[in-house]
């Protein structure tokens, strides 16, 4: 909850500081620089580490960085050193929390597997989901309404209180040492996880639809351009849209808990990401409020469903032993389409203007999903 608080908080941030939808692309850019390079050596150390303590160190890490910013945010810095200077060092803490990001992500993947048997992993897989987007839902609107009513620096220390809270909280759960493997040199060891990667045409399939489809069909970088400038519903407004996506996942993530998912769940993967590309159209042509929530809150849906079989393919076709290796090429493909997105929307809204690159992003989802359905059948049959 605290870290989707600060990713609501620094675009919105940002954005007042520098009124330029390209400074929110960069904002991915220098995330996913190091989380991307780091990932698969990342993944080697996740495999040979106690995973439970590999996640309080980061944890304490991603508390450092927001402190940090707590620090940039006030008057007195502000006025001392002037804008410029408060956004360069707001690109150089989120470049450190790509860092922690690329050792996190892979750890909180693969300790799932050790803390519940192995029959009843695809339904703990949902339930992480939807705990996870739980936690992004709230944290996304609380951040627009705390914006509104504590400004930038009140917002970032209830985000540190919350780093705090979830430090004692993973203290309770025992230490969960790496399982027992062959000792591998490094490089030998990230190959392994690589290979098994581009083997598994399920997996890879899966991670690559993903990766394309958010690329360009994601909008959340340029969300709070449409809050501020085309819808101007301010900051409240940017929260509720900001959580509008993991809303309509919450959703469908509950239902899919209550009815899983039975059969053809390949092709129903394609379906929901053509549909994801279609809700990103009309949320670039809306031009109100009501409107874009319920595009945004309908791609939740799509996407809830995309990650529930990308999740669950992910952790039933994973030995035990490769889990951080694979969790980290994930990560790579899932910081990749994230951050990598927020940065060609940001280029994109430059160069066509922001509404245009919105419904050209849309477009190209669809393309995606249109070319993966001839292009991988075995993903396309995929049943579990």
């Amino acid at each position: 909850m605290g870290l989707r608080m600060m990713g609501t908080l620094v675009g919105w941030w940002m954005y007042e500081l520098t009124n330029d939808p390209l400074a929110l692309g960069l904002i991915g850019l220098a995330e996913v620089i190091p989380a991307v390079s780091m990932a698969l050596y990342a993944g080697h150390v996740v495999d040979l580490s106690d995973r439970r303590n590999l996640i309080l160190r980061s944890v304490v890490a991603y508390g450092s960085c927001v402190i940090l910013l707590l620090l940039i945010s006030s008057t007195f810095f502000i006025h001392q050193f002037g804008k410029t200077s408060v956004v360069a060092l707001v690109y150089v803490i989120i470049f450190c929390t790509g860092v922690i990001r690329a050792f996190s992500g892979p750890s909180f993947g693969a300790i799932i597997s050790q803390l519940v048997p192995k029959e009843i992993l695809p339904n703990a897989v949902t339930w992480s989901q939807g705990s996870w987007l739980s936690a992004s839902v709230t944290g996304h609107a609380l951040g627009g309404f705390l914006i509104a009513l504590l400004g930038v620096t009140g917002t970032l220390s209830i985000i540190i209180s919350f780093i705090i809270l979830s430090f004692f909280i993973f203290k309770t759960i025992d230490h969960k040492p790496a399982p027992p493997q062959a000792e591998k040199k490094t490089w030998e060891s990230v190959k392994e996880g690589l290979r098994f990667v581009f083997k598994t045409k399920e997996v890879l399939g899966a991670l690559t639809l993903d990766l394309f489809a958010v690329l360009f069909g994601g909008t959340v970088a340029l969300v709070p351009v449409f809050a501020k400038d085309i819808l101007h519903v301010g900051s409240i407004g940017y929260g509720w849209l900001n959580a509008a996506t993991d809303f309509g996942a919450i959703l469908i993530i509950i239902l899919v808990t209550v009815f899983p998912l039975q059969r053809r769940q390949g092709k129903l993967l394609l379906f929901v990401v053509a549909g994801f590309g279609l809700t990103i159209i009309l949320f670039g042509l809306s031009k109100w409020f009501w409107l874009s929530f319920i595009a945004l809150f309908a791609g939740g849906m799509l996407d809830g469903i995309s990650m529930v079989v990308r999740g669950t393919i992910l952790q039933l076709k994973t030995p035990d032993d490769l889990r951080g290796r694979v969790m980290s090429v994930n990560s790579m493909f899932i910081n990749s389409s994230n951050e990598l997105g927020m940065f060609e929307s940001g280029v994109a809204a430059r160069l066509l203007g922001v509404v245009p690159s919105v419904i050209f992003g849309g477009c190209v989802t669809v393309a995606v999903a249109i070319t993966t359905w001839f292009k991988a059948p075995k993903l396309k049959e995929l049943e579990y």
